[in-house]
């Protein structure tokens, strides 16, 4: 595997923005998000629900019809085409969703929606809120780029010998760990392309 033609990428925070999809979903079903809370990464805490019920929502809408239609996280569309079409790099989506086939399908054809049909190389789809240890474990010091929204997945990555890039969320910034926090994909591309 060579580093410089191949990108691992979370998905939700990352390539889409599946926070805004999901506050829209759980307005739909009579909750809102706490004043003050907007910036937390915690359903739980933005919801000021229980944890049952935080977990039991994540996942019904995660393998709801609303995952097909989530919007490009900012300028993704634009940088990842570039990185791809313009300079050959392939993505691989290591992503927690579900285990349901059906709606694996549907996180699919959104992203080949968005992004084109070459883009991504591989999609790996863990289960609702699963760790990524295994799945990351094949690339462990390939010095591939890891690009990430969780701050201890992007931990993780560099700890196993990837070039973490941490991408900016209002949940994610205190971050002072060994990855690197940017603002948006132009930096990402920047950054890959040397620019």
């Amino acid at each position: 595997m060579m580093k410089e033609k191949l990108i691992l990428t979370d998905c939700d925070g990352v390539l889409v923005d599946w926070m805004y999809s999901f506050d829209m979903w759980m307005r739909k079903h009579g909750y809102k998000i706490q004043n003050n809370a907007s910036h937390m990464y915690s359903i739980k805490e933005r919801y000021d629900i229980g944890m049952a019920d935080k977990s039991r929502l994540t996942r019904m809408f995660n393998e709801s019809a609303w995952i097909r239609k989530i919007p490009p996280h900012l300028d993704a569309i634009k940088y990842v085409r570039k990185l791809h079409e313009e300079h050959g790099y392939v993505f691989h989506v290591i992503t927690s969703q579900t285990d349901v086939e059906y709606a694996q399908h549907l996180r699919v054809k959104n992203l080949c929606e968005l992004f084109g049909p070459t883009a991504f190389e591989k999609f790996i789809i863990l289960d609702c809120g699963a760790d990524k240890d295994e799945a990351l474990e094949p690339y462990r010091d390939s010095g591939c780029y890891w690009l990430e929204d969780k701050m201890s997945n992007c931990d993780l990555g560099v700890e196993m010998g990837l070039d973490g890039i941490l991408m900016a969320q209002d949940y994610n910034y205190n971050y002072e760990g060994p990855g690197l926090r940017l603002n948006n994909w132009r930096e990402i591309y920047n950054l890959i392309t040397g620019l």
